[in-house]
């Protein structure tokens, strides 16, 4: 048995703080905080002309773009990952129940383009430009959130005898910490790849987007080797391909698709919206 293993893993109240019914959890915590430091990063770019709407339409950007994280994810989650258990009875408000948990990376992303697409229209913004400005800043959110998880011990990683396993809470054995392996991938490393993709001379609006898509499925695609199995739903496909890796390639290929269809476009920047 490994050094952390041995250590166990560290375990850390959900609850954040409490003020009298109220708990404040890190997981709750994590999407403000993101959205708070995008909002803040969102503005910095707007008054540098990177992001080609004011300030004022920033604002009510993010309202919509929080309700599209919180209406998609719940909803791919019900979608892609929720079993309903006849012998034991929900209630009706189950399916919004947002603080009980249960929230779709694919299913917030969703969420997050289609509001886009619809705020873009009826503000007439430049909905490439914006895009890419999401998908600059998003990164933090992810890491944020794959904390959130860990601190939470959930998503855990499946039995290894690595170095660095650590034995969760109701799992008897080691097990990797694949909600480090995504903070990392989906933090520091995508957002490296974005910023990357963000220097190119040659590159069109909406690139950056289809590069975070494409290279989110990949490192989401292999970090799943790492990860158990949703256990309501155990494998999918072929005895070892999961829903997460399933929707991954179904999104990877849209990114690809997006790429190559955003390459054939003149370049030619749109103008700010008020």
């Amino acid at each position: 048995m490994t050094l952390l293993a041995l250590l166990k893993y560290p375990q850390i109240d959900p609850v954040m703080f409490q003020i009298g019914a109220l708990k404040i959890r890190w997981y709750g915590m994590a999407y403000l905080t993101a959205f708070v430091l995008a909002y803040f990063l969102l503005g910095r770019m707007s008054k540098k002309g990177l992001l080609r709407i004011s300030q004022d339409a920033l604002s009510d950007l993010v309202g919509w773009l929080a309700l599209g994280v919180v209406a998609g994810g719940r909803a791919g989650y019900w979608i892609f990952y929720h079993k309903y258990d006849p012998t034991q009875p929900e209630p009706w408000w189950e399916p919004i129940a947002i603080w009980r948990g249960g929230m779709s990376f694919h299913g917030g992303l969703t969420g997050v383009l289609l509001v886009l697409w619809i705020w873009c229209r009826h503000r007439k913004a430049p909905v490439l430009n914006v895009a890419d400005c999401l998908a600059l800043v998003t990164p933090i959110g992810l890491f944020l959130g794959r904390i959130a998880n860990f601190i939470n011990g959930e998503l855990v990683g499946r039995e290894s005898n690595v170095p660095w396993a650590m034995i969760f809470p109701g799992y008897p054995t080691p097990r990797h910490p694949s909600q480090i392996y995504e903070a990392i991938l989906e933090g520091p490393a995508l957002m490296a790849v974005v910023w990357a993709i963000k220097t190119w001379k040659n590159r069109r609006d909406g690139q950056i987007a289809a590069s975070f898509i494409i290279t989110y499925a990949i490192f989401r695609f292999l970090v799943e080797f790492t990860r158990e199995p949703d256990p309501q739903l155990g494998y999918i496909a072929f005895g070892w391909l999961t829903m997460g890796q399933l929707l991954s390639a179904a999104i990877g290929l849209v990114g690809i698709f997006w790429w190559w269809w955003l390459g054939r476009r003149p370049p030619g920047p749109t103008l700010a919206v008020s």
